[in-house]
């Protein structure tokens, strides 16, 4: 908004005004623009601030710091910023000061003016193309609807994903041993993990946690996890250092530990949604059909999905068993009653002797310390040992187990897990290298539906459910910021025609913005879609420049055509330096390195490719549409006119 005042005080004064003369009139033509360019901006961005759940508050983020800005922005222009132009700014003919001269001297002669002389040919090269344009309106239009077939191909083809895979500066490993294997077996396997990885010359230390599960960091004597610390990103410059290739080479290296089921993952992208990495999944059994249908339709769906070309084959596992080996320790309840025991002593009696039960706490050496009452290993290796442990009956007799208990093997799931009320098996993984989150999920959503018998169903969960509302919600996040932005302006211009020539520029930067996608190799996610906003605004910002000068020409007696070159040769200058500006601007967003920076380069390189598009495609293909616009509004005119003159007559 700065550059537009001061640009065309700049400009003004050029034309033999005074500092001051030359500001009042260009203020008088720069209000409309800076006014419109903010309510647009403001339109678009607020109410994508009271878009609910999760994808609302990385919008709202954006949302209100950029309306807020806008405002203070549009303010500052149309008061500070000319008031430093009059004071600061000097005529062409004025005497000129040391630091002047310094610079005409430094810069003058290879620079400025060569400079000027160059983009005075440009700026005419452009309004003679222009003319070239104009002249061929229909092949414009033509080539125009070419783009917009273009841009639809583009986002039917780009990958989808919500929050980008994230450098967080550690992995999270686990390890899946047999049912029923001992602690002890597991925490073998935990080391022989913490060594491979604390190995890496990226790797800075391990943390080992056996018997703890992935599943919901549960307590599973076969299970463990190991978070691996990776080094500064300062320390891993090169491409395989990064999180991604580290977990890529230790899952390699993890396939010769033989004793478990070994995985290492990325933490997932948003804090809370899940404890690793990728998708996550419930498999149903809606139709009662049982735990073992359950187990053998999980099982089926793994083994496929480790086939698809869009998976991980390593990635892809579940925590569901129902053949872990159990002990069933049968109470003869009318036993128990004769021998006097009663039910409670006997389930605290194995409470305390085979789990474990917190009695109190002692201090020492400055330190308190936890009692916690458990029968010595060697007393509990056995089922056998079971009957022989003994409870006290009401007649103070230490009567064994046995007596009236009866321990036999059997076998069944480790743990019963429910989501939304049905009994669920989960499915875990992620996307294979050269994959999208949302390539990755639609090949799994695909099989399950092939496979499932019915009775069975599956629901995402976790960041993937979060991901599928953020998609449903851009489908109308999008018409409407467009048609918010098409209302104010037709508010502004009073008029429902002029806004078309502004919006209809808003494809060419969505066009411009997803090419850079797809050429970065990236995806459209959640913080691209911001990115698209952000273009929405700043696209009709050079539109509004160039439509609201000719529209003045116009109304100063120039025909269309001659109003519309006009303009195109006054705001030349101003579009280019806002439209470079900016761009240099989002340049450390595109180039960013270091923690976060997958969410900043996604925003960037949308920004970056969809501002350097629009700029080019607006110049030319916005001076067509406010000629023809006119024209059809002109001619429309001109007919009710003639009708009105019959009737008069």
């Amino acid at each position: 908004d700065a550059i537009v005042v001061v640009e065309n005080v700049e400009r003004n004064i050029s034309l033999g005004k005074t500092p001051v003369e030359a500001t009042k009139q260009a203020m008088k033509e720069v209000t409309g623009p800076i006014v419109a360019t903010a309510l647009v901006l403001c339109a678009v961005f607020i109410p994508t601030a009271f878009i609910s759940g999760l994808t609302g508050q990385f919008y709202q983020q954006f949302a209100l710091t950029i309306a807020i800005s806008t405002v203070i922005s549009a303010i500052n222009s149309l008061t500070l910023s000319p008031a430093l132009a009059a004071v600061l700014l000097k005529s062409h003919d004025a005497p000129k000061d040391r630091f002047s001269k310094l610079l005409d001297k430094l810069f003058g002669g290879w620079l400025f003016k060569p400079f000027n002389r160059a983009f005075d040919r440009a700026s005419h090269g452009y309004v003679g193309t222009v003319k070239r344009v104009l002249r061929g309106s229909g092949i414009a239009l033509f080539v125009y609807a070419g783009l917009m077939g273009l841009t639809y191909l583009g986002f039917a083809t780009t990958p989808t994903g919500f929050v980008p895979a994230q450098d967080k500066q550690y992995l999270v490993a686990f390890a899946q041993l047999p049912d029923a294997a001992t602690l002890d077996r597991t925490e073998a396997v935990m080391k022989q993990m913490s060594e491979i990885a604390g190995k890496h010359p990226g790797v800075a230390n391990t943390i080992a946690f056996p018997g703890l599960s992935i599943n919901g960091f549960t307590n599973s004597p076969n299970s463990g996890i190991v978070f691996v610390a990776l080094k500064d990103f300062d320390q891993r410059q090169d491409e395989s250092m990064s999180a991604g290739a580290i977990a890529a080479e230790l899952n390699g290296q993890f396939a010769g530990i033989q004793e478990a089921y070994l995985a290492i993952f990325p933490p997932p992208p948003v804090q809370g949604l899940g404890t690793i990495g990728g998708f996550r999944l419930q498999v149903q059994d809606r139709g009662n059909l049982g735990y073992d249908e359950l187990y053998v339709q999980t099982q089926n769906i793994i083994a496929k999905a480790r086939q698809l070309p869009e998976l991980d084959p390593m990635s892809v596992f579940t925590s569901y068993q129902v053949n872990v080996p159990q002990i069933d320790a049968a109470i003869d309840r009318e036993k128990a009653k004769t021998h006097g025991v009663a039910i409670s002593d006997i389930f605290d009696t194995m409470q305390i002797y085979l789990g474990s039960l917190y009695a109190n706490d002692f201090n020492r050496f400055g330190r308190t310390y936890q009692v916690n009452v458990q029968a010595e290993q060697q007393f509990r290796l056995e089922p056998e040992q079971i009957g022989q442990l003994k409870v006290r009956n009401n007649r103070g007799e230490m009567v064994p187990l046995s007596a009236f208990l009866k321990v036999s093997a059997s076998s069944g799931p480790d743990r019963v897990m429910h989501y939304n009320g049905f009994l669920t098996a989960e499915i875990n993984g992620a996307a294979a290298p050269g994959y999208s989150s949302g390539q990755a999920e639609a090949a799994i959503a695909k099989l399950l539906k092939d496979e499932l018998p019915n009775g069975m169903s599956f629901e995402w969960t976790d960041l993937t459910y979060q991901q599928i509302l953020a998609g449903n919600s851009a489908i109308f996040v999008f018409p409407l910021c467009v048609l918010l932005a098409f209302l104010v302006l037709a508010a502004q211009y009073e008029s429902w025609s002029l806004p078309l020539a502004v919006i209809l520029i808003v494809p060419m930067t969505l066009l411009s913005a997803i090419t850079g996608v797809i050429l970065a190799g990236g995806d459209n996610n959640i913080f691209t879609q911001i990115g698209l906003i952000v273009l929405v605004g700043l696209a009709c910002k050079n539109a509004i420049l160039i439509v609201e000068f000719a529209k003045e020409k116009q109304e100063e007696g120039m025909d269309r055509l001659s109003a519309v070159l006009e303009a195109c040769r006054l705001r030349l200058r101003p579009i280019l330096m806002t439209s470079f500006a900016f761009i240099m601007g989002v340049v450390p967003l595109v180039l960013s390195s270091g923690a976060g920076a997958e969410m900043r380069h996604a925003m960037g390189v949308a920004v970056f490719s969809g501002m350097l598009g629009v700029t080019f495609f607006g110049l030319l293909l916005t001076p067509v549409f406010y000629v023809l616009i006119r024209a059809f509004v002109e001619k429309r005119e001109a007919q009710k006119a003639a009708r009105l003159l019959e009737v008069q007559a």
